[in-house]
């Protein structure tokens, strides 16, 4: 009887030993991000808004589209967060915007410092390689914002002009590849770019062109700018998530399908970008990603 007693004790160590084993892998780790585990472990979007909270990377140096004064943000973009967080179930006092460049906004997201990006982020193949996107919600095109005396009026004319852009964004990149004669200086906003601009320590300054369009109606730079009005390429605008999220990346591209028919997606257009007299664009949800 003891020896079975014993045995007895002994399974059912081994027992517990396997279902705590079994109890550890329910996601309380690192998560696939996809915001579907149970309780507070989910780490997707999905999951982070039902906490209450969401870190939504902005640009703040951009007019009309991410813009900080004191401690708010407003433009476009910001909107577009809104609307986002809305959808998510989310109080607008639950967002807390971070500060973003263009070349830190797949470190942000990969390390977690936010859980969005909302930052005038245009999607390509390469960082779909490590982040994933919903959207598009906007289509921009690059152009360059020139002097309003300056006789460039296509990028070809760029050959031996200085052209300032931001240090990894795709404009830079395709002035590199593309306009190999022009003489391309990189900071790290493009508020920057525009002071060069303003003091002639440039010629010009490429990005897309509704970000163009922002600074040249600045009150401080009235006609001195102009925007030159031909793109060269296309810039679907997105928003970035980790690469696994794939649950949120599903939410946020069904949010924006209804704020394309709602209202909601025209009302912040014509809160912020909508002042410079341009319409609302439509916002086509056929090219709304496939999320990976």
């Amino acid at each position: 009887m003891r020896m079975t007693r014993v045995a007895a004790t002994a399974a059912a160590a081994v027992l517990a030993l396997t279902m705590a084993a079994c109890g550890s892998d329910d996601g309380s780790g690192t998560g696939t991000g996809t915001g579907s585990g149970s309780g507070n472990t989910a780490t997707g979007v999905v999951g982070k808004a039902s906490s209450g909270s969401l870190k939504i990377g902005v640009k703040a140096d951009q007019p009309g589209l991410g813009l900080q004064t004191g401690t708010a943000y407003e433009g476009f973009d910001i909107e577009i967060a809104k609307i986002i967080a809305k959808g998510l179930g989310l109080q607008e006092s639950g967002i807390q915007y971070v500060t973003t460049v263009s070349a830190n906004r797949e470190p942000y997201i990969q390390q977690g410092t936010v859980d969005l990006v909302i930052a005038t982020y245009t999607i390509n193949d390469e960082r779909k390689t490590k982040v994933n996107f919903g959207g598009p919600y906007f289509i921009a095109g690059q152009d360059l914002l020139v002097p309003s005396a300056s006789t460039i009026t296509a990028p070809e004319q760029l050959a031996g002009k200085k052209v300032c852009s931001v240090t990894g964004s795709t404009p830079a990149k395709r002035i590199q590849e593309n306009y190999k004669d022009a003489k391309l200086q990189l900071f790290d906003s493009y508020s920057k770019c525009i002071t060069a601009l303003a003091g002639n320590q440039v010629d010009a300054v490429t990005t897309d062109d509704i970000i163009l369009a922002g600074y040249a109606s600045q009150s401080q730079y009235a006609g001195k700018f102009k925007v030159v009005g031909k793109p060269f390429s296309e810039e679907p605008y997105g928003i970035g998530l980790k690469k696994d999220d794939k649950a949120g990346c599903d939410k946020i591209n069904e949010i924006l399908k209804a704020a394309a028919t709602d209202g909601s997606y025209k009302a912040a257009w014509d809160k912020t970008l909508g002042a410079s007299g341009t319409a609302a664009p439509e916002l086509d949800t056929s090219k709304l990603t496939n999320c990976a």
